[in-house]
């Protein structure tokens, strides 16, 4: 990743560019990596911020939903941040509605990309297989349309964490957390300007659930992409950031 990572504090993360914030959220398993091409397009004219999330440092009994919010309210109020784009994968899109609603002032615009909230079929909802290389690996894959977008230093990374029972555990505990908080009821309360932009072969969060999303979110605009799982932003950046682009300029 050729993207610096800096620690202030004890919130490590990437600070690329200047104007309007772009705060990014990864998912479960996710990484900062995971946005790199959003970065590098986007740089020029925002400040795109992207946050560690602490989901294998945390204490065991804040691992869930409200203590990663919790972080990141701790985090933007640190940064001092307002008027924020926020945009989110999976469980990272979770987290940007729940914040999105606790801090509607903040938030000048939303954009989800097979996010969960409500319904995911997820590797994190039983305790991972520790020591399965396979397992882990078949896994990973099928979180992509294309297998071979799981690289092996990203298989590796993901086996490396699931051989640590604390890692593990906490895994488990934030993927029952997020299964549990179903937001049907919530969200029709979302207000800003919201982009859904969806793989239309996601196997985690099927095409079904962006069109409830779209249903339940006033106003929202949805996009899908073709030959596409569940990280649009890795698997076509180019197509991604085209609609983020076209999006971010006409949206009010």
């Amino acid at each position: 990743m050729n993207l610096t990572v800096y620690q202030d504090e004890q919130f490590q993360f990437i600070d690329e560019g200047k104007g309007q914030v772009l705060l990014l959220l990864h998912g479960l398993f996710g990484a900062l990596s995971n946005w790199e091409g959003v970065v590098h397009r986007f740089k020029d004219r925002y400040r795109v911020l992207i946050p560690l999330l602490p989901i294998y440092e945390m204490p065991i009994k804040q691992a869930g939903l409200e203590g990663l919010v919790s972080f990141i309210d701790e985090f933007v109020n640190h940064l001092g941040l307002s008027d924020m784009t926020i945009m989110g994968n999976s469980l990272g899109g979770h987290l940007a509605l729940i914040y999105s609603l606790k801090h509607p002032q903040k938030v000048s615009k939303l954009i989800l990309t097979g996010s969960s909230g409500l319904f995911e079929n997820s590797m994190g909802g039983s305790f991972p297989k520790r020591g399965d290389y396979n397992y882990i690996k078949e896994r990973v894959e099928y979180t992509f349309y294309d297998p071979n977008t799981a690289t092996k230093d990203y298989v590796d990374e993901v086996f490396e964490t699931t051989k640590s029972i604390p890692k593990a555990m906490r895994i488990v505990a934030i993927a029952k957390s997020a299964q549990r908080h179903n937001m049907a009821l919530e969200i029709p309360r979302i207000k800003v300007p919201t982009l859904l932009i969806w793989g239309l072969n996601d196997t985690i969060t099927p095409p079904m659930v962006a069109h409830e999303f779209n249903r339940l979110i006033p106003g929202s605009k949805l996009k899908f992409i073709d030959k596409c799982c569940h990280a649009p932003m890795m698997e076509h950046p180019e197509e991604f950031n085209e609609i983020l682009e076209n999006y971010l300029k006409f949206a009010s």
